[in-house]
């Protein structure tokens, strides 16, 4: 059986002087506003670049619990920052650079390692992505 999301976009005007607003089917998102200026030029509000970048930290945090799980160890906590780079020349999302911080009980930096590396290439995000993706992981104490 599938799981299914649902998201809406609606855009009115042109490209430099129109805007938007995107909802969720689960409501977190309610006619939340984008443009041109927000995407591309720095302005304060959301792109679809950033709720990518929260989806991905998000998914990838629940992969990485995951794997550490079936390594036999529990996260204490997990904590991702995602950075997705869009190149305004191609359009083109080029980078999500992740880094991970955890504490996780017993686990070696090895051990840490390996189960974020297996998180960032089997989380759904990640496959999603025709992107490199990056990661820098650290375990805490």
């Amino acid at each position: 059986m599938s799981i299914k999301n649902t998201a809406t976009a609606q855009w009115k005007g042109g490209l430099k002087d129109g805007g938007g607003s995107l909802s969720t089917g689960s409501g977190t998102l309610k006619d939340v506003s984008y443009d041109f200026r927000k995407r591309f030029e720095g302005a304060e509000g959301t792109n679809p670049e950033e709720l990518i970048g929260a989806a991905h930290a998000g998914c990838f945090s629940m992969a990485f619990s995951m794997m550490l799980e079936e390594a036999g160890y529990r996260a204490d906590s997990i904590d991702t920052e995602a950075t997705v780079t869009l190149d305004p020349e191609t359009l083109a999302v080029t980078n999500v650079h992740l880094v991970t911080r955890g504490k996780v009980p017993d686990a070696d930096q090895s051990a840490f390692e390996e189960a974020a590396n297996g998180a960032k290439e089997n989380c759904p995000i990640s496959k999603l992505l025709n992107a490199e993706i990056t990661l820098e992981a650290t375990l805490e104490n």
